[in-house]
């Protein structure tokens, strides 16, 4: 090839750019597989100094103490159309995400140290995360330890739980996040839909393995922490029942001391957790969101403010702000609620927050969540102030506020 490519880049940049997935000076080859349509192995030719200065463990393998010499590396544990992100990334600060490769991306991001390219691929998660694939990316992110974005995962898990547990890939998850899914105390769901939601996986999972879907069978394949962590004695007489007692999934015996404790004969431990699960409820007081134009700005050392009275005793768990749409800009927040009747606070938390889009049927809009430690206990009647001082760059902001929301 003529190498007049190089005096019409201008730039480095451009000259790297150039000569990425190009065999023009490559000196080495990596072999991967493509499984998309027919599986077949390919090569993407590279450059061992434009990935050694992107990459601590490239720089390792080519030019450390062991030193790969071969000209093919051929890696196993890695896609086509992942790897070529990667790369595209390190040649020109480019990265092409989809739904089908972003945690391909994210997994070799985090094995090559490449820390800027997991940013982009968390962020573009957090925008896309919904009820339809939260199980699907939950596992990913605990395993790279990407603790907000697991935060995230379990709001929607907690705040949606009703259709997370509707979700295809509700039933391909492993036992282990099936135990932890059933011992949370925030889940939003009735008692009665989380046990036929778990029926259904149990029942999906005795087919596959070619097992009966019988009720020993079931329970065997949920195991004894799955069926345990069920909280029977909450649900009503009727559902318990109508649903439960048909899948035999109960000992006779536990079924006897359930229906004791509905009958009141007997209130002693029947095994099974008593407790109610929290409910989540959001209450937004905008009936729409500007996203466009300047937005809202911050004025420092001056705190937003909002009063505000319930009509019957609640916990408060946090509030929500709204924030910008780039999401490297960070906002400092100091959040306190104050009893004004007894001008005392009650709580309060401050943090460095980033914003992702927040989806709040029927509204969305950029934004962040803030949770106090422990709940704060609202009383009907009182007035509460919460003081939010901020600092960052400006954000969206809400319009048609309301003065009194259900």
């Amino acid at each position: 090839m003529s190498n007049i490519w190089l005096t019409a880049k201008a730039s480095i940049r451009d000259r790297i750019k150039f000569v990425f997935n190009n065999d023009l000076l490559s000196d080495v080859k990596f072999i991967v597989w493509d499984t998309d349509g027919e599986s077949r192995k390919r090569v993407i030719p590279g450059h061992k100094f434009v990935l050694s200065i992107s990459s601590p463990v490239f720089e390792a393998m080519f030019y450390g103490d062991m030193a790969e010499t071969g000209g093919s590396i051929e890696l196993p544990d890695c896609e086509y159309t992942s790897l070529l992100e990667l790369f595209r990334y390190i040649y020109s600060d480019e990265v092409f995400l989809s739904e089908g490769n972003v945690l391909g991306v994210l997994y070799l991001a985090k094995k090559y140290m490449v820390p800027s390219l997991a940013d982009k691929c968390t962020n573009y998660l957090q925008d896309k995360l919904d009820v339809s694939n939260v199980f699907r990316i939950l596992p990913i992110v605990e395993k790279f330890q990407e603790g907000k974005l697991v935060n995230w995962c379990w709001n929607v898990v907690d705040e949606q739980a009703r259709d997370a547990l509707k979700s295809d890939s509700f039933m391909t998850i492993e036992r282990s996040l099936l135990e932890a899914i059933v011992s949370r105390d925030t889940l939003n769901i009735k008692e009665v839909d989380l046990f036929k939601a778990v029926d259904l996986w149990a029942t999906r999972n005795c087919r596959e393995n070619g097992s009966p879907a019988d009720g020993g069978q079931k329970r065997r394949t949920l195991g004894e922490q799955v069926v345990k962590a069920i909280r029977f004695p909450i649900m009503k007489q009727n559902e318990f029942a109508d649903v439960v007692l048909n899948t035999k999934i109960l000992t006779q015996e536990e079924v006897f001391d359930i229906s004791k404790y509905f009958n009141r004969v007997s209130r002693a431990s029947v095994g099974f957790p008593l407790k109610e699960r929290l409910v989540y409820l959001d209450c937004c007081r905008f009936r729409d969101f500007e996203t466009a134009g300047s937005g809202h700005h911050y004025t420092l050392g001056k705190s937003d403010c909002l009063l505000f009275t319930v009509d019957k005793d609640i916990f408060l768990l946090g509030v929500r702000l709204c924030g910008s749409e780039n999401h490297s800009n960070e906002y400092s927040v100091t959040i306190s609620i104050k009893n004004l009747e007894k001008c005392s606070y009650l709580n309060s938390v401050s943090g460095i927050f980033s914003s992702v889009l927040t989806k709040l049927e029927p509204h969305s809009f950029y934004g962040f969540k803030i949770l106090f430690a422990d709940p704060v206990v609202i009383k009907k009647g009182v007035k509460y102030r919460i003081e939010a001082a901020i600092s960052g760059a400006n954000s969206c902001f809400g319009m048609n506020g309301q003065l009194s929301v259900v």
